[in-house]
């Protein structure tokens, strides 16, 4: 696979080092591979970095034996090389700090305090390559009384309140709060993170100014991805109610059942709710005094709900749906993965792709295509995810010039592992 377009990418000749881990940090250097930048992921030499191991779901190497790809390595680490360096020996931290001084970015999310045990804090990165962007991402941020603590995606989504204004409401059938299905705030903190490192970059060389520190956190992002709905609160001071599949704004915005599915519906603008109102023959709703607004229809939701479900209930699918889509009403199916596979409108932006030729499993690797679309520099698609230590001897010979011996020696004494060298 390649990017379908000619040129280089957006951020060709930054290079990145990866130490980052799990979903976040490597989500962030994903994004910046994909704009181009060349991204040498330091992983562990045994079984890589950690979301190697994350299940459930893993693809099976040439003989049919659990890989080291699994789905979470996948998603977050097309276009990068790996180099296989044990953190934990003088000889590797060295490593790391010269390869560092070759590069423009330095990725880590450790727990505040273990890259300075580790020798790879920011000042000892800095002090080999001043003008390093030096990016960490952690869970509470580099200060402050809890910086030290470890978490994971749904701890922030406690801890921040956004659980409390996900789920269904109280009293009704499984009611409670619950948490988003998918690392929305693994996946927002990263692009966060490569928002920040595109900013420090421009800083730095296309204003004259210096390398820094960036200082990225999960529990602020958590905080900051609720926008209106703590905006409310603050206005307010009034809890959000959980509100299951209702939307954020006016009514009717929610799932509906029809005779054989389930049509999510937003309507809640005039128009759209003046047309919706056409396709299910009640237009006397829309001069009713209790609907004539959208923030009416938002206070009166249950009374409208009342008049529409049933009236929705009468429909097909298929039918409801064709007949709101040609009065241009904003509606979806319910749809679970397997119908994404046959949506047109995924097929047209091609967001479902495959890698071919992996080092370590037998094709096709699958991967999801980047949102962004740029005209003149399109986004890259030029490496699979990469086996564990896949590019460690020519990472080590390109950058900095080592010899075969010296690759030898390394690889002998578990340093580092070479899955590309045969030694000599």
């Amino acid at each position: 696979m390649n990017s379908g377009g000619l040129g280089l990418g957006a951020l060709a000749g930054v290079r990145v080092l990866d130490l980052g881990r799990v979903l976040a940090a490597p989500w962030a250097t994903q994004m910046l591979g994909d704009l181009g930048a060349e991204i040498i992921k330091i992983e562990r030499p045994g079984n890589g970095s950690d979301e190697r191991a994350y299940g459930p779901e893993f693809m099976t190497d040439a003989v049919g034996q659990r890989s080291l790809h699994s789905a979470f390595h996948n998603c977050t680490n097309r276009n990068k090389r790996s180099v296989a360096v044990d953190l934990s020996t003088a000889d590797g931290r060295d490593l790391v700090l010269q390869l560092a001084s070759k590069c423009d970015v330095f990725v880590e999310n450790f727990v505040p305090g273990k890259a300075c045990k580790l020798g790879l804090d920011y000042p000892a990165v800095r002090a080999a390559n001043p003008r390093i962007i030096y990016a960490s991402l952690s869970g509470y941020g580099q200060s402050g009384p809890l910086s030290d603590r470890p978490g994971y995606d749904p701890i922030f989504q406690a801890r921040s309140g956004m659980m409390s204004t996900t789920g269904i409401p109280a009293g009704q059938p499984g009611g409670g709060p619950m948490r988003t299905g998918a690392s929305l705030v693994d996946v927002a903190t990263g692009y966060n993170l490569a928002i920040a490192i595109l900013a420090a970059l421009y800083h730095r060389d296309a204003r004259g100014g210096q390398g820094q520190q960036i200082d990225v956190a999960l529990f602020d992002t958590a905080i900051a991805m609720q926008s209106h709905a703590l905006a409310n609160y603050l206005i307010s001071g009034n809890q959000p109610a959980r509100t299951g599949m209702a939307g954020n704004g006016g009514h009717p915005a929610s799932a509906f059942a029809c005779r054989n599915g389930i049509l999510y519906i937003s309507a809640g603008q005039d128009g759209f709710f003046s047309a919706l109102c056409s396709v299910l023959g009640c237009n006397d709703l829309v001069y009713d005094p209790r609907f004539d607004t959208i923030t009416r229809r938002g206070e009166h939701r249950e009374v409208l709900d009342a008049v529409l479900v049933p009236l929705i209930a009468e429909w097909d699918i298929d039918d409801l749906y064709d007949a709101l889509e040609a009065a241009r009403v904003p509606c979806a199916r319910l749809n679970e993965y397997s119908a994404l596979r046959d949506d047109p409108q995924v097929g047209h932006r091609e967001v479902l792709r495959s890698f071919e030729n992996a080092h370590d499993v037998p094709g096709p690797v699958p991967t999801v295509a980047n949102p962004i679309r740029l005209s003149a520099t399109p986004v890259r698609y030029d490496m699979p995810p990469p086996a564990l230590g896949e590019h460690t001897a020519k990472v080590l010979v390109d950058l900095l010039g080592l010899s075969g011996r010296e690759i030898d020696d390394y690889n002998d004494r578990g340093v580092v592992r070479c899955a590309d060298y045969g030694g000599g």
